[in-house]
């Protein structure tokens, strides 16, 4: 008795320790208390799923009923002569009616179509007027074309007539290139340079040609200058002397001083100084025409005359030597010898004199003194 008593108590004991008996068994024990708070999860559980379930089919039955309480306050559509206004208590034609069927709850409802509204007036509050709709601008009138011919066109440049059809449209019109017509002064001035050119190079007959070309349609009175002075330098007076005609330097200084020049080296003495006492220039005004004037008066035994001519160029210029030497010879040929001393005295202490001028100053100075 006393060993199964021992038996039965190491079974109680073995029984009272779950651990040991659940290993041993292989079966999980199980604690009475955890039983409650199974069941308080498992109920937390239900309750949130159910109200997912309800938060769920609140937002399709939110969604579905949309259109119907968005449909509810009318708006009249702007017109041309009314303002939109919007009214609660009517409800617009086009608005769907809802379906009188509810929706089910598994079932969702079906979309309804509307299309968007530029305003919902609530209920609650005035409507306010729409703006008034802007009119459109009207559309800018397109220039008339003139109508172009379907031929086509051959040659671009030529015109309308030729072409058999209309000019073709540009942008603007072409710019007129204004052809300035060359007055005769201008032209003269061009051949005078050209003919400096042809007798720098040799070309003297080239030249005279087109110099008389010129003279044909006109004065030429600077090409006839340019020609005439270099047949004196070349010294050929006469040739000078057919482009120097007494009707063409009475109207110029320059040709009338050249026409003298020629006829001097001619030896007609009296003919020069005729010419040059036609239309005497001003004082200051043309120098070397009082100079030759005034030589060839000395020469022409005229020495009164010429005296007053140098004075008159000294008068504008006196540190010029050489007009003081002529001053002096003119008043020495007049019988001045007073006069001719104090003139050869003046120009022998001015500078510019050339050496064989110089030597006669001081002859014609000892000369006059010692006599």
């Amino acid at each position: 008795m006393s060993l199964l008593n021992d038996a039965l108590r190491a079974a109680e004991q073995r029984q009272n320790r779950p651990e040991a008996s659940g290993a041993y068994t292989g079966q999980t024990s199980t604690d009475g208390r955890r039983g409650p708070w199974l069941w308080v999860i498992v109920l937390l559980l239900m309750a949130g799923l159910g109200a997912t379930s309800v938060y769920w089919f609140q937002i399709r039955n939110s969604d579905s009923g949309a259109p119907a309480a968005a449909a509810s306050p009318s708006v009249v559509a702007p017109g041309p002569d009314t303002e939109q206004v919007a009214k609660p208590n009517e409800v617009p034609a086009s608005a769907p009616e809802p379906s009188a069927e509810p929706a089910s709850a598994t079932e969702p409802a079906p979309e309804i179509a509307r299309t968007p509204e530029p305003a919902i007036a609530k209920p609650s509050e005035p409507p306010a007027p729409a703006p008034a709709p802007e009119p459109a601008p009207a559309p800018a009138p397109k220039p008339d074309k003139p109508a172009v011919s379907a031929q086509p066109v051959a040659d671009v440049k030529g015109p309308a007539s030729e072409q058999g059809g209309a000019e073709p449209e540009t942008d603007g019109p072409e710019p007129q290139v204004k052809q300035v017509r060359e007055t005769p002064e201008a032209i003269d001035s061009r051949v005078s340079r050209e003919l400096a050119s042809l007798i720098g190079a040799g070309e003297t007959r080239k030249a005279e040609e087109k110099l008389a070309q010129l003279a044909a349609a006109q004065s030429a009175i600077a090409s006839r200058k340019v020609f005439a002075r270099e047949m004196l330098v070349q010294g050929q007076p006469d040739r000078a002397l057919a482009w120097l005609p007494e009707s063409s330097a009475r109207s110029d200084a320059g040709l009338r001083l050249l026409r003298a020049r020629a006829l001097h080296a001619r030896g007609d003495v009296v003919g020069a100084v005729a010419t040059l006492e036609q239309d005497i220039p001003p004082a200051g005004q043309h120098l070397e025409y009082r100079i030759t004037l005034a030589t060839l008066l000395q020469q022409a035994g005229r020495s009164a005359e010429a005296a007053r001519h140098w004075s008159v160029l000294i008068a504008q210029d006196d540190s010029r030597a050489a007009w003081w030497v002529g001053l002096a010879i003119a008043l020495e040929s007049g019988g001045e010898e007073s006069g001719a001393v104090r003139a050869y005295s003046q120009a022998a202490k001015l500078p510019g004199l050339s050496p064989s001028l110089a030597d006669y100053v001081r002859d014609r100075l000892k000369t006059l003194q010692a006599g």
